[in-house]
């Protein structure tokens, strides 16, 4: 009996425990903000942080009327766009030259010259 007695006693502390110790709610939040695509003359890394690309990091297919048509989550081209890269000019890879900022205008030489050694998707993957 004693062993009963002592079991209950147990359990009895423990819920009293478990009722004063204080609530903890969960809370779960998942949010994606993409808003606005970056205003970059010459267009932007298909990466986050999406920062402004150099002149010469893409390839004139990029561009529709001088306007660029995104990468990353604003890409907004053809659904099997495939458009040349340099990926010389890429900050992964060691490029460490000018960068536009934000909100620059691009200077007035055309993208003439380019020369590109890479194929991508608008999605950041290189197409083999």
């Amino acid at each position: 009996m004693k062993i009963v007695t002592s079991l209950a006693l147990t359990a009895a502390a423990a819920l009293s425990f478990a009722a004063m110790s204080p609530r903890a709610d969960a809370q779960v939040a998942i949010g994606v903000n993409i808003g606005a695509a970056p205003a970059c003359p010459y267009g932007y890394y298909d990466y986050a942080p999406y920062s402004c690309a150099p002149y010469g990091y893409y390839g004139p297919e990029w561009f529709v009327g001088g306007v660029f048509v995104g990468a990353g989550p604003w890409y907004h081209g053809p659904a099997h766009f495939q458009g040349h890269v340099d990926n010389r000019f890429d900050a992964r890879a060691g490029y460490h030259g000018p960068f536009p900022n934000h909100g620059d205008h691009p200077a007035p030489h055309p993208q003439g010259g380019f020369h590109g050694n890479e194929m991508r998707d608008g999605r950041g993957n290189v197409v083999h």
